[in-house]
């Protein structure tokens, strides 16, 4: 191999209509731009939302609510998930947020929140970011600990 027979990879290169270069192109012309307009215009780019001049829908419907900058979002895990995954040997008597994460229940950035739906058989040793009051009450009374981090 040389640098004289270089080709590209079978496949890799497609030969498109060569569009404005003449007449005997079959795309000379008007270049396929249909005749006047602003889409017939170089430069043209249609902006996202724009509807021909009309009142985008956006603009249109009424706004209304208010959302909170500074709002945390929990990733929420009930106790009898907890007891499932356990049951079926997925995390251990100790859970941390590195276990849910090793298990499916939660992502590396979520904070972590215990929800008390199901009970809770097992003795566990919980580490989360949160609890709610009856999740605690929950785990202590199956022998548990509940840290919050």
């Amino acid at each position: 191999m040389s640098l004289n027979n270089l080709q590209p990879a079978a496949g890799s290169v497609k030969k498109g209509k060569r569009i404005a270069r003449g007449e005997g192109s079959g795309k000379g012309g008007t270049a396929a731009r249909g005749h006047n307009g602003q889409k017939s215009r170089s430069g043209y780019s249609r902006k996202i939302g724009f509807e021909g001049g009309q009142m985008p829908l956006q603009r249109r419907v009424p706004k209304f609510g208010f959302t909170n900058i500074n709002r945390k979002e929990y990733q929420g895990i009930n106790l009898d998930k907890l007891q499932e995954f356990l049951d079926a040997g997925k995390i251990t008597e100790t859970v941390d947020l590195a276990s849910l994460v090793a298990s499916g229940l939660a992502h590396k950035n979520d904070l972590v929140k215990v929800l008390g739906r199901g009970e809770l058989k097992a003795k566990l040793n919980i580490t989360a970011h949160k609890f709610t009051a009856s999740a605690k009450a929950a785990i202590e009374a199956a022998g548990g600990t509940a840290v919050t981090l």
